[in-house]
């Protein structure tokens, strides 16, 4: 039989059990445990004890359990004690992959529509109680039990929680699928007493707990419907209200570029069957060609009645050409009298309001363009 005098952990890198190949050991033998381990010396199935982080020498007098474990046989003046010893790793087991393995079936917030989300995400986990780890879920006799193993474990129980969390979530704070995308990292903070409450069992602790995907399955029956729902939906919101004021513009510009087109009216009858089609034709119709009629219909100052004794710097709406010479009023080309101060205005020549030239008063045309008095 051989005995073995150094136990440590010479398994492969990331795993979180590991049970040494030896089950015989002598009396005095050295056991090394690193610093993130933990050792359990299980014996008939019962763990009869563990070691933290440390190097120990084992006999009778130090640890009293192994006088218990001590066989009859006598090898070298000693006699060897037999027992199973079980490397448990501690650290964080980062980037373990979880995924909804079909679509979580729920009602969307905005528009009604049953639909299918998948999700995806990581997690970390640490084993904070090795002895209930190994009882509860590691087991008698095993070689190896990997990160990978605890994932395929896991993966039914998780699969099932995410979906019942996620769809609780959505349903309590009436979330859209647009909605989830932002929220990620907080959904995920909602999910993690769940998932640690299963894991606490087993003597694993939930580290971080990462959703990184929130969608919709391509081959959802709704998948098109809403995406053209909610791309409609942001185009409306883009607008604003201010998007009577753009369609009036818009109008307008039309119009001008097709006066063929029936005009104001025809246009106007087409865009409001448009906003009917789409429940918009009362208030925002109405908004819209009150802002056209606001273009359309310039507001004409009240007339007020001109007095004689006007100032001079009133504006006449008729050509002016002459200037009276007693009060210095402008007057109208066909003017004889003033019509500040009544005094006559056209004796002599007068000036031609296009080239400057002298006019005779009895001359219908100027002498020097032709032009027309």
């Amino acid at each position: 039989m051989e005995l073995c005098s150094v136990i440590k952990n010479d398994g492969p890198g990331k795993v979180l059990a590991w049970k040494f190949l030896h089950e015989d050991f002598n009396n005095n033998s050295q056991l090394i445990v690193a610093e993130s381990e933990e050792a359990l010396f299980m014996k008939d199935g019962i763990i009869v004890q563990t070691f933290p982080r440390g190097k120990y020498t084992l006999n009778t007098a130090n640890y009293p359990f192994i006088g218990d474990l001590r066989n009859k046989m006598v090898f070298g003046g000693n006699s060897p004690f037999n027992c199973r010893v079980y490397f448990i790793d501690k650290a964080h087991k980062l980037e373990l992959l979880w995924g909804t393995d079909s679509p979580i079936q729920m009602r969307d917030a905005e528009f009604g529509f049953m639909i299918g989300v998948r999700s995806r995400g990581s997690y970390s986990i640490q084993v904070n109680d090795a002895k209930k780890f190994l009882l509860k879920l590691v087991g008698n006799n095993v070689q190896v039990f990997s990160a990978e193993e605890f994932n395929n474990y896991f993966r039914s129980a998780f699969s099932m929680k995410i979906k019942t969390k996620l769809a609780s979530v959505m349903k309590s704070q009436q979330m859209t699928v647009l909605d989830m995308s932002p929220e990620l990292e907080n959904i995920a903070e909602q999910m993690i007493p769940d998932i640690n409450e299963l894991l606490d069992e087993y003597g694993v602790r939930l580290v971080n707990f990462y959703i990184s995907d929130i969608s919709i399955p391509e081959n959802d029956l709704n998948y098109a419907i809403i995406n053209k729902a909610y791309a409609d939906k942001g185009t409306l919101k883009v607008q604003g209200a201010d998007w009577n004021k753009l369609a009036a513009k818009e109008l307008l510009k039309d119009i001008a570029n097709n006066p063929g087109a029936g005009g104001t009216a025809a246009a106007g009858m087409g865009i409001g069957m448009g906003f009917a089609a789409n429940g918009m034709a009362n208030s925002l119709a109405q908004q819209m060609f009150a802002s056209l009629n606001q273009v359309q219909q310039p507001t004409t100052p009240p007339h007020t009645a001109r007095s004689r004794y006007a100032a001079k710097s009133s504006v006449h709406t008729e050509t002016t050409v002459a200037t009276c010479p007693e009060c210095q009023e402008s007057n109208p080309i066909h003017a004889k009298f003033c019509n500040g101060c009544g005094q006559k205005i056209l004796s002599g020549n007068i000036k031609c309001t296009q080239c400057g030239g002298e006019i005779p008063e009895i001359a219908k045309f100027c002498n020097e363009c032709g032009a027309r008095r």
